[in-house]
């Protein structure tokens, strides 16, 4: 299925191309993806950046190799910016990839590697109602939908209604 590693400064020329041959698949959902995402200095900041925040330990993103080459298929992090005691699971998938199980796999491996810290008691994605796609993932993974909150859209596609899923599942807030 690939190969999951951690994202280097080195990987930043593979990951422009890929966000750069991906855009118009993910401009529509993903806020970060801009004109100035397709640039390599623009992912060598966000690869060193995604360094230091791994040995912080407030985000770890992976990147995704079909083949274990260079190629990027999509990336995947876990991020801590839902509170303690929980942390997201993030994921996007190059155009080239999509609906082959590839968001599924690293999701799920994600999911796996949360629940192995010590701090973590919930592990959350979250999801555009818009994105029907991509809410099938934590579905399909035995999440469950805690709650819907409304928000300002981020992104061209997005219905500013975003969808909490959560592992375990819990209590539902409305």
């Amino acid at each position: 299925m690939g190969v999951l590693g951690r994202i280097r400064e080195v990987d930043a020329e593979p990951v422009a191309q890929a966000i750069a041959a991906s855009f118009d698949h993910l401009r529509p959902w993903m806020p970060w993806a801009t004109e100035n995402a397709r640039h390599l200095d623009a992912q060598r900041t966000f690869c060193r950046e995604s360094e230091t925040q791994w040995d912080e330990g407030s985000d770890y993103i992976w990147l995704l190799r079909p083949h274990g080459d260079d190629a990027v298929a999509g990336s995947f992090g876990l991020h801590r910016r839902v509170g303690p005691g929980a942390i997201e699971v993030g994921y996007w998938v190059h155009a080239d990839y999509v609906r082959r199980g590839y968001a599924t796999a690293g999701a799920y491996a994600l999911t796996a590697a949360a629940l192995q810290l010590a701090d973590v008691e919930q592990v959350l994605i979250r999801t555009d109602e818009n994105n029907v796609a991509s809410a099938a993932i934590p579905l399909r993974l035995g999440y469950r939908l805690d709650h819907v909150e409304g928000r300002s859209p981020e992104a061209p596609a997005e219905s500013g209604r975003l969808q909490v899923w959560t592992w375990p599942a819990v209590a539902g807030r409305g």
